[in-house]
């Protein structure tokens, strides 16, 4: 025995024989409080015996008989394991009809000639030795009819023994087991084994049932090709009669195998170990159950109870012993035996008397901590005899803890179904029995949980492409979270295509296997929450196969072909295109599209075409490769079925037809020699018609036609087979030729200054000689009636389509005289041009004045120069001008209005306000009305000055490839804008260069304007002069009173608009306020290289010097330009 343990070794390895140590063994453990012993441990020797020596006859017999070669192995411990072989150790083949039963007997139900051997070798194997025996071979011959005749006839012809019979079929009877009954003894929880084998010719078949009632699911097996029943883990419930049924076509036997289920003893009650104090009661219980009954039999301490020590507190009832007022002598250990015929139970259980103030076994101030609303299960492990009470208190001075809120376990532990927030905190625990009392404390924290706020979602993605999976967590911060990601519940492939990053999951080139759910688990020490997303891996399909074609007609074929994988997306058509090998060998040709769902079609075929065809497969994502092509199939030659399409007469001269049509293509033709025949005869005419067959072409000419005759035309195809059905007309012409006369008579009525209408008579169609295309009309303007000079003549065409006999001319010039003619056209082009027409436009209102510019300011006169209209549009009758004072709030004055003479081109205003702001509108008149105005303001100064006109000298100039620079050196008055005009040699296009934002004339401008701020400044406080204006004139301080929306002929004011603001720059003007130079006739330009200087010439290069304020558009459009003179306003002025 192995020191300080109680296991007990055995060793024969040195010597000594395994039969010396074979019994019953039984250990037994003491101390001072009893003994305890084990259940009885049986040892025996292995055996594995040799096979008696025999003398085995050799087997012979008859084809279809039955055989039955028995094993007979000999008996060894633990029992052998059988199986049949042959001299190469191959395991002998088994079927229906020959199989090996379960005593290792091999059965044949019936024997054929392909059974004759001499080497049937029964092998027994014991495992627990490790060894194999082998029965001598068994030797089999089978007789078939045929040979067993020939030897009865040669040697027992006498007799028909044997029988010379031919091989007949038998019904089943059963080799084993024998007779109809048997029965079978089988423990509870054993497994079952239940055997029928049987002999007939056919091969009889086996079936199983058990007689009133149902085989048990789940725990029935069939074994041996349905010869073994096996039912696992049998209770008493599986006893019954249970029926094999063996049939062939002949017949049918049965056997009724009566099974019963016994069991060993086994517990319903073990004996537990008790604690008892002194004074206490208890008991201890014992039940067992088994078939038969088994018996209940105690012992004390490994002695039967009969015979051990008495104990007054101590009664045995059967399966119970009672204690009653138990004292420390009490203690014991008691065995409890259960046993019947088939085994026994043995257990063992302590009575131990003690006395024991409590004791906690849970550490001290142990720390809990749980998940917010899950369970809270705090321990309080203790020991005590009498059984300690147990109380629980929260907090250092809390009061006892009850109510529903908690549940209270017979071990101690405190539950907290669900815990909150306020429920961490400090416990006591607190165990009292009569000898004493003991506490303990432990701490509890209440963790917020792990959530998945943002869970992965269902995701399809094209194959190749990327998709990424996001897992974002919230979790409590004194919790550690650990995110892991699984594929099928599974770790994910190790593959750098996977990317986990902090919350998100991303696959790279995305392929099918990675199609499946992905799972992101999160992890802390307190509790893990998961969520799931599958991904779906959509491609475009494979491509269909095994393309098949049946029922091969003339004109028809049927095509059947099996889908390729759909790749996760339905397939919503399959495309059928074809191949002529014949006409056009590897150009594919569209040939109809299915549903889906179809995988055979039906299809229309063509004569005289080499077909293969191909399948294509599509879905959502794109269309599949094509499929291999099918087997080739070659149709008939016939005649054609169609004629060429598109057939038209269109004569390219004069004097010809040419007949043009599209050709059939390579099928359409249904056979070889594909030719055309044309036929033409002149329309209206009674001619016969001409025909001429021609080779495969598309256009044949015929030449000597009158010009521009109808003509009836057809084209036939034809080939070596014969002729297309006959073909429809179509009206074709010859060629066309130019018109030959003018419209006629031709009229103009003008409607207004911009607008005339022009009618004429149509020209004959016999004389337009072609398709009437329309007819043009050619106008001009000869020259403008106020200006008297000529222009050049641009003309202009105007084209109306079809057999129209008038048009309107639009975008007239007022007060100009125009010349027309008008020409019919055809396909050929255009005839003739009608006599030039001679028209005049009336007068229309001018354009605004071309500038007003307002110079020499003094206390109470300013001085007004103009343009006249750059478009007149009439004889001016005068011109009109309209002004008011504006005051510091922005509120304006009377308006009034002087009306100047046409050949006026100046005008000095006087009586004015001194150091006044005044707006001034002005416009144009003819006798049909008041053309658009130009607005600008003015001031008048504070004081008397000398004045002082500018001057320029010392003009130079340097010029470059691409630019040029000017300088010049100026006198007179610091306000002043400068303007530079140039022009090309040779050409009278001018430029103009603004200098305003030349970095030295800005910083002279901030100087000059500082200073008149100053003077401002001092005049405005010194002023004491102006007034208000009625309510009604401020609402309106924005607008000119009188400037309303009129009609063209009522000859009032219409919208204003400011020339200089819409008009472009004209040769010889200026540029506008605002210091844009816009370009004209010529692209260079010194502001595109910055080098402008503000200053402005005369095409004659005088200088121009021009006082004036910031100019100022429509009085509706704001008061920005508006305002009294005021500081800001001053510096406005210059900016």
């Amino acid at each position: 025995m192995k020191p300080n343990s109680g296991t007990l070794v055995i060793n024969i390895m040195n010597g000594g024989k395994a039969e010396a140590y074979e019994g019953v063994y039984q250990c037994t453990a003491r101390n001072e409080r009893g003994a305890a012993i084990s259940n009885n441990i049986v040892i025996r020797p292995s055996r594995s015996p040799l096979w008696t020596k025999e003398k085995l006859e050799p087997n012979q017999v008859r084809e279809g008989d039955s055989l039955v070669l028995h094993c007979r192995p000999p008996v060894g411990l633990p029992p052998p394991i059988i199986f049949w072989m042959d001299n190469a150790f191959q395991r002998l083949p088994q079927s229906e009809r020959v199989s090996q039963g379960l005593n290792g007997d091999l059965y044949f139900s019936n024997v054929q000639p392909e059974d004759t051997r001499e080497d049937y070798i029964c092998y027994a194997r014991f495992n627990h030795t490790q060894t194999i025996q082998q029965k001598q071979p068994i030797s089999v011959k089978v007789f078939s009819m045929d040979s067993l005749n020939d030897t009865i006839a040669a040697n027992l012809s006498d007799t028909d023994i044997y029988g010379a019979k031919p091989v007949t079929e038998r019904p089943p009877i059963l080799l084993t087991p024998t007779g109809t009954t048997s029965n079978k003894v089988e423990l509870r929880g054993n497994v079952l084994l239940l055997e029928c084998i049987a002999a007939g010719l056919p091969t009889p078949v086996i079936r199983w049932i058990k007689e009133g009632g149902e085989l048990p699911a789940n725990r029935t097996l069939f074994e041996n090709f349905k010869k073994t029943l096996k039912i696992i883990d049998v209770s008493e419930a599986d006893s019954g009669n249970y029926k094999c049924i063996a049939r062939n076509i002949l017949g049918s036997t049965h056997h009724v195998i009566s099974v019963t289920v016994k069991a060993a003893p086994y517990w319903i009650t073990a004996p537990r170990n008790l604690v008892l104090s002194p004074g206490e009661d208890g008991t201890l219980i014992c039940r067992a159950n088994g078939n038969p009954k088994p018996s209940i039999s105690w012992l004390a301490n490994g002695v039967p109870i009969a015979i051990a020590p008495e104990d007054p507190s101590r009664k045995v009832d059967g399966d119970t012993i009672i204690f009653s007022a138990v004292q420390e002598r009490s203690s014991a250990v008691y065995q409890c035996n259960a046993s019947n015929e088939y085994g026994y139970l043995l257990a063992n259980a302590f009575v131990n008397v003690l006395a024991e103030p409590p004791r906690i076994l849970t550490p001290a101030n142990k720390l809990y901590q749980v998940i917010l609303d899950s369970p809270a299960l705090i321990d309080c492990a203790y020991f005590g005899s009498p059984k300690p009470e147990i109380e629980w208190f929260k907090g250092v001075k809390g009061s006892i803890l009850r109510g529903n809120e908690y549940v209270f376990h017979d071990n101690g532990t405190l539950e907290i179904p669900v815990a909150q927030k306020d429920s961490t905190g400090t416990y006591t625990c607190v165990a009292r029995n009569e000898l004493g009392k003991i506490q303990n404390e432990v701490q509890l924290e209440v963790k917020d949980p792990t959530m998945i706020i943002k869970q992965p979602e269902y995701k399809v993605i094209q194959r190749y492409g990327h998709v990424s999976f996001e897992c974002i967590i919230k979790h409590d911060s004194t919790l550690i979270p650990t995110v892991i990601w699984l594929k099928d519940n599974d770790e994910l492939p190790d593959d750098e295509r996977f990317l986990v990053g902090k919350d998100n999951l991303t696959i790279m080139n995305v392929t099918d296997k990675d199609d499946g759910t992905y799972t992101c688990i999160v992890n802390t020490t307190l509790d893990s929450v998961s969520a799931s997303a599958v991904l779906t891996v959509v491609a475009r399909p494979n491509p269909p196969f095994d393309l098949e074609l049946t029922g091969q007609l003339e004109r028809s074929i049927e095509l059947s072909w099996i889908p390729g994988d759909e790749n996760n997306s339905p397939i919503t058509s399959f495309v059928i295109e074809y191949e002529d090998g014949l006409h056009e060998p590897g150009v594919w040709h569209y040939q109809t599209e299915v549903p889906g769902s179809q995988t055979t079609v039906q299809l229309k075929l063509s004569p005289y075409v080499n077909y293969s065809f191909r399948v294509i497969a599509v879905n959502e994502i794109g269309r599949s490769q094509p499929s291999e092509p099918s087997e080739q199939y070659l149709t008939k030659s016939a005649n054609p079925d169609e004629n060429p399409s598109n057939v038209q007469g269109i004569g390219s001269e004069p004097d010809n037809l040419v007949i043009t049509w599209e050709s059939l293509k390579g099928f359409q033709s249904n056979g070889p020699g594909l030719q055309y025949k044309v036929s033409w005869r002149q329309k209206d005419v009674d001619d016969e018609w001409t025909s001429v067959v021609v080779a495969n072409v598309s256009k044949y000419i015929v030449s000597g036609t009158p010009t521009f005759v109808p003509y009836e035309i057809k084209v036939q195809a034809l080939n070596d087979l014969g002729y297309a059905p006959e073909p429809s007309e179509v009206i074709g012409h010859s060629g066309e030729d130019l018109p030959m006369v003018a419209p006629g008579n031709v009229q103009v009525h003008v409607i207004n200054s911009t607008l005339a209408k022009v009618h004429w008579d149509p020209v004959p169609l016999k004389s337009v000689r072609g398709h009437l295309q329309g007819y043009k009309v050619y106008y001009w303007k000869v020259q403008s009636l106020s200006r008297r000079s000529k222009r050049h003549i641009e003309k202009k065409i105007l084209t109306f389509r079809g057999n129209k006999t008038f048009g309107m001319l639009p975008g007239l010039e007022p007060y100009s005289s125009y010349k027309l003619n008008v020409r019919v056209v055809n396909g050929k082009g255009e005839g003739p041009a009608s006599p030039d027409k001679v028209f005049k436009t009336p007068e229309g209102v001018p354009s605004s004045p071309s500038f007003l510019k307002i110079t020499n300011p003094t206390l109470d006169s300013l001085t007004l120069e103009w343009g006249s209209p750059t478009h007149p549009n009439g004889v001016l009758i005068s011109y009109i001008l309209k002004f008011q004072p504006i005051n510091n709030t922005h509120e304006l004055g009377p308006l009034v209005e002087i009306r100047i003479p046409a050949n006026e081109s100046s005008l000095i205003l006087k009586n004015l306000n001194y150091s006044t702001r005044y707006k001034f509108y002005f416009n144009a008149q003819t006798s049909v009305g008041s053309g658009s105005q130009i607005t600008e303001e003015a001031v008048t100064i504070m004081d008397e000055v000398q004045p002082l006109y500018p001057r320029i000298r010392n003009v130079t100039t340097a010029a470059a490839e691409t630019y040029a620079n000017i300088s010049w050196e100026y006198e007179g008055p610091d306000h002043a804008n400068f303007y530079v005009e140039y022009g090309v040699a040779g050409t009278m296009a001018s430029r103009q260069v603004d200098i305003a934002t030349q970095g030295w004339f800005i910083g002279l401008m901030c100087a000059v304007a500082l200073l008149i701020l100053i003077l401002l400044i001092v005049c405005f406080i010194r002023r004491n002069k102006g007034g208000k204006y009625p309510v009604k004139e401020k609402e309106d301080a924005h607008a000119d009173p009188e400037i309303q929306p009129m009609k063209e002929d009522d000859g009032t004011f219409g919208e204003y608009s400011d020339a200089e603001d819409h008009k472009p720059l004209k040769k010889g003007s200026r540029t506008p306020s605002d210091r844009t130079v816009k370009k004209e006739d010529s692209d260079d330009s010194l502001v595109d290289y910055g080098e402008g200087v503000n200053g402005q010439f005369n095409e004659d290069g005088s200088f121009i010097g021009q006082y004036s304020g910031k100019k100022e558009k429509e009085p509706a459009e704001g008061n920005e330009s508006s305002e009294a003179p005021s500081p800001v306003n001053a510096m406005n002025s210059f900016v």
